[in-house]
């Protein structure tokens, strides 16, 4: 899946990959060894390709609230 993104303790998000198991998102980057923050599609004009069984689009996302 696309438009994932992760940040570790320094709080800046890099590119991540993201994969479904079990009815799971499971998100990681090799450059964030412990990841604190996720986000999704989070930019403007950004396509995302998460979505559920009925085909609508997840909205963006995110899990901190940093400044």
């Amino acid at each position: 899946m696309n438009s994932f993104e992760i940040a570790g303790k320094d709080k800046i998000f890099k590119n991540a990959k993201a994969v479904i198991h079990n009815n799971t998102v499971e998100v990681y980057s090799q450059m964030i060894n412990e990841p604190i923050a996720v986000r999704y599609a989070w930019y403007e004009n950004v396509v995302g390709n998460l979505g559920n069984n009925e085909g609508l689009p997840a909205s963006p996302f995110r899990t901190d609230k940093w400044k």
